[in-house]
């Protein structure tokens, strides 16, 4: 059985452990509310830019536009989007699993694949692959728009140069503060946008009035439409982070208190027992003087 003061020493290290878990699960509560609301606040404009795209794109020849022309697909680039900081569960390695599994399974069709990393935590992983074209590294924690405008700018150059003929983001979806799942959507080349809840023809049917022409506003529009994309997928990352991270501490500090309770019972039956030990030479020695 331990001594007493090891036991001593294990429960005030857990206990430190917990504070720490404990002032980790509130500050990630914290950011995922920052989070949310920067979700909430634009996806009005995300919608409204949807609605946009859908209403041109439905009436016109796409293949004219570099950014939505479908070729043959011989080299696919992967955007793997990670978070910068662990402690997050799962969370990463889930996503990194997904795309390890659709490069192989893209690899296996002979297709050529190429990453680019956003996160520490991807490029770390991935890096030994020597796949790697380009790292993003300590943007997550403060990610904004002119982020999105580079790593955007950044894998259409790579389309347009017919270094890729296809462009997927991997990344980790928000779904609930409970749930987050690993996903993929296609990037490059845009597909037409289908609004929600009616589809291109009742996007399309609206009564709009285009200056100076609609093909001379797509060209304007689809690079705006890509930083969008990228945009949108890393405010979801980001709230998926943080809601990762919270569950985790907040398991962390139900893991240490449960601990605590068990060193506890140890250090009480230690205790005990030594009592009851010393009782035991007090009733020898009584005996041993009596005899």
């Amino acid at each position: 059985m331990p001594s007493l003061k090891d036991v001593k020493t294990k429960i005030s290290g857990v206990k430190k452990t917990s504070q720490i878990t404990k002032a980790m699960n509130m500050v990630a509560a914290a950011k995922l509310r920052g989070a949310q609301q920067k979700m909430e606040n634009f996806r009005p404009y995300a919608e409204q830019f949807n609605t946009a795209m859908t209403s041109m794109s439905g009436n016109m020849e796409t293949s004219q536009f570099p950014l939505m022309e479908a070729r043959e697909v011989k080299n696919v680039e992967l955007v793997v989007v990670t978070s910068d900081r662990g402690l997050c569960g799962s969370f990463n390695a889930n996503i990194m699993k997904t795309a390890e599994k659709l490069m192989k399974s893209l690899e296996a069709e002979g297709k050529k694949v190429s990453l680019v990393c956003v996160g520490k935590k991807g490029n770390s992983y991935f890096r030994k692959t020597g796949k790697v074209r380009k790292k993003y590294l300590d943007i997550m924690g403060t990610f904004q728009m002119f982020n999105a405008r580079e790593i955007a700018q950044e894998v259409a150059a790579n389309f347009l140069a017919g270094e890729s003929d296809q462009v997927q983001v991997v990344y980790g979806s928000f779904k609930s503060v409970a749930v987050q799942r690993p996903a993929v959507k296609e990037l490059l080349p845009i597909q037409p946008v289908v609004a929600e809840g009616g589809g291109a023809e009742q996007a399309a049917s609206g009564d709009y009035i285009y200056e100076p022409s609609p093909a001379e506003i797509m060209d304007v529009l689809l690079p705006l439409y890509l930083n969008v994309m990228v945009y949108h997928t890393m405010l979801e990352v980001g709230a998926s982070e943080h809601a990762a991270r919270m569950t985790a501490m907040d398991n962390a500090t139900n893991a240490c208190a449960d601990m605590i309770k068990s060193l506890t019972l140890i250090y009480n039956k230690a205790r005990q027992a030594g009592i009851t030990a010393e009782l035991m030479d007090i009733v020898g020695g009584a005996e041993a003087l009596k005899g």
